[in-house]
């Protein structure tokens, strides 16, 4: 039987979400200054008010289920344009806001992730920006049951998939070779060719760069010796900056990694493009900040920065 808005008690939606939020029943009694038999006989009324459970215990824990998170979201949004109305009325700076929630996945660039999130915050209006990492199924996921407002993808996502969504292109670069200033020595002479045999740090091979740099190194006859794969960029470039290999990165933020990792350019192709996109539910993005991102993008974020 479905609840209505006039049944929905928003005590109980409270404790839920501070509950959610702590991860404990102990902490969110200390945080409302209630006793533990109080918050788990509210929590109870709210999940047979909804029909539905939000909380499995594991082992000592509790995490939330799919219905948990998705309410939790909402309570998030709830309580924080609360927060802020009560602020308004105290008479604080702010105004009201909107909110844009991110999905990214692991394996994306944190610089690519900053120079495309960074134009958000530079809006007049006041944005408040929810990242969340997970891998790529968990985002899909996830933005089917409108957890995220847009994902931030190096890859699309497949018209065969289940979850209805659109792939907004963003832009792309040319992928650049980097390593140590001693490696890089050894491999910039006759690059691409000197690629072959080469100790090599990769993205995994579910990724479209590794699947556009295996194609690529097939058609050019060459075979590195591949020392690592890696789901997570930042950890390659760490393993790199250590001396372990060459290693893979977009054109568009070569100063920033030669910066960041005393690395070296070995060499740029521009055959092989990494990719990016903004995929949502809807059609045409409507998001405002969503558009901004969109085109801050295609005003040239994603151009070769050397």
């Amino acid at each position: 039987m479905a609840v209505s808005l006039q049944e929905l008690n928003y005590l109980h939606l409270h404790y839920f979400w501070a509950v959610a939020r702590e991860r404990s029943i102990t902490a969110a009694c200390s945080r409302l200054h209630v006793t533990q038999p109080t918050i788990s006989m509210q929590i109870r009324k709210l999940e047979t008010a909804l029909g539905q459970k939000l909380f499995d215990r594991v082992g000592r824990g509790l995490e939330l289920t799919e219905t948990g998170r998705l309410v939790y979201d909402y309570a998030e949004e709830i309580f924080a344009l609360g927060q802020e109305m009560m602020g308004t009325l105290n008479g604080h700076a702010g105004g009201k806001h909107c909110r844009l929630s991110v999905g990214l996945p692991n394996v994306l660039p944190k610089i690519i992730t900053y120079r495309l999130l960074e134009p958000v915050l530079r809006q007049p209006e006041r944005v408040q920006l929810i990242c969340h990492e997970a891998d790529m199924n968990q985002l899909i996921a996830d933005l089917a049951i409108h957890r995220y407002d847009v994902i931030i993808s190096d890859m699309p996502i497949a018209q065969s998939a289940r979850v209805k969504s659109f792939n907004h292109p963003l832009g792309d670069c040319a992928v650049t070779f980097c390593a140590t200033k001693s490696l890089a020595a050894r491999y910039q002479r006759s690059f691409p060719e000197s690629l072959d045999g080469a100790p090599m740090l990769l993205p995994t091979a579910d990724t479209d760069l590794r699947r556009s740099l295996d194609r690529w190194f097939q058609s050019h006859g060459i075979t590195p010796q591949i020392v690592a794969e890696f789901e997570d960029s930042a950890l390659m470039k760490e393993f790199g900056q250590g001396s372990w290999g060459v290693f893979p990165i977009p054109a568009a933020i070569v100063s920033d990694v030669k910066r960041q990792y005393a690395v070296s350019v070995i060499g740029t192709i521009e055959e092989v493009r990494a990719r990016y996109y903004a995929i949502t539910t809807e059609r045409k993005l409507k998001h405002p900040a969503v558009v901004t991102i969109a085109e801050s993008a295609r005003n040239g974020l994603l151009e070769s920065d050397e």
